[in-house]
């Protein structure tokens, strides 16, 4: 346990465009080339302190789920989800903080911190082909981050639909 890691991005909307992106998880597929799916469970349908979702993801051939609910719900502020195996053992948390910034945009920051003890770590690795999930998490953090900047600056530029 222990390991964690984090990447930031900047991006040219404001944090209010940036947050309803992440914060909307059943797009995750979108954004992310490990989780391929996520939807509401439990009666959940927004990200909200408590709400519940399972979460589908691949790496090649390999499938597995995961149980994931909203410990940190701050609109345009900050999203975080602990996840959780299939055995309801922790598997990690992940965060996104949004600053805005001088320009009228938003600094991103992902981070994923490391919650499975050495078992899990094992069994993860078989289940995932991943044994360095640090390094492996970084490279898919950095596409996730660049997808999402890409569709808020679509969305919601500061200057957007202004005219010179």
């Amino acid at each position: 346990m222990g390991d964690s890691t984090e990447v930031t991005v900047r991006v040219a909307a404001p944090p209010d465009v940036v947050y309803a992106l992440i914060a909307d998880l059943p797009r995750m597929g979108e954004w992310s080339p490990e989780c391929y799916r996520c939807r509401w469970v439990g009666g959940a349908s927004e990200a909200t302190e408590g709400a519940c979702f399972k979460g589908y993801n691949k790496r090649g051939v390999r499938r597995w789920t995961t149980k994931g609910t909203v410990v940190t719900a701050r609109r345009g502020e900050s999203l975080a989800f602990e996840v959780h195996s299939v055995f309801n053992l922790p598997v990690a948390r992940w965060s996104y903080r949004i600053e805005p910034d001088s320009e009228g945009g938003a600094v991103l920051t992902e981070e994923w911190e490391e919650r499975r003890g050495g078992l899990l770590k094992v069994l993860g690795s078989l289940v995932s082909g991943v044994t360095d999930r640090s390094t492996h998490n970084q490279a898919g953090m950095q596409a996730t981050l660049e997808r999402i900047k890409a569709a808020a600056e679509r969305m919601g530029a500061p200057d957007a639909g202004a005219t010179t």
